[in-house]
């Protein structure tokens, strides 16, 4: 398995128009299923004399928690083919958010999976796509005597340092490359003193 994903770097925006109908999309990068449900709540808001403010999203390096939302459009017209768009492009931790204003004429089921497709497929063609590594969080607590120990292992393994706090009881929350952290779990469990926040 892949200890990589890709994602977007920056949120970016696309439109569509059809027949007097316009889609507005709106491509965000996201950690959450809660600030998902926030960022939809913030554009049903915004866009509050919208038709249909339907999304899709995916979660996860394993890009199996996602979910389609249609919002009133007739089942399977808007959020799968935004989905279908995001795993076009095997992207994950990202929303996309179509915001239709309708113009006055239908556009049929299949001018829906068009319109909902080419809104989304805007958005995503302007996205800067990064790669990010699976990381694992480390959190450790010791004694200062310990620190020079300790620094040395974080020299010669090179986590990022997330959280630090030292005291008599010293204690580091350390992020690094999933494959990478057996050896660090291996090189701290040598040193007598150093506990292991499971």
């Amino acid at each position: 398995m892949s200890d990589t994903y890709k994602t977007i770097a920056n949120p970016t925006e696309g439109i569509y128009k059809e027949k007097g109908s316009k889609f507005l999309s709106f491509a965000i990068p996201v950690q959450t299923a809660d600030e998902i449900k926030e960022i939809v709540k913030d554009y049903r808001k915004r866009f509050f004399d919208a038709r249909h403010v339907c999304y899709a999203y995916m979660l996860g390096a394993e890009r199996t928690d996602f979910r389609a939302n249609d919002d009133g459009e007739p089942s399977g017209t808007a959020g799968r083919p935004i989905l279908g768009q995001i795993n076009s492009r095997d992207l994950t931790n990202i929303v996309v958010v179509v915001v239709r204003y309708f113009g006055g004429v239908l556009l049929g089921t299949g001018g829906l999976v068009v319109a909902y497709k080419e809104a989304t497929a805007d958005a995503l063609n302007q996205v800067e796509i990064i790669e990010k590594t699976v990381d694992e969080l480390i959190a450790i607590n010791f004694d200062y005597i310990l620190m020079n120990d300790v620094m040395r292992i974080i020299k010669d393994t090179n986590p990022q340092i997330i959280h630090q706090s030292f005291d008599n009881l010293c204690s580091m929350k350390l992020s690094i490359r999933k494959q990478e952290a057996p050896v660090l779990r291996a090189k701290l469990e040598k040193i007598t003193g150093i506990t292991i926040e499971e």
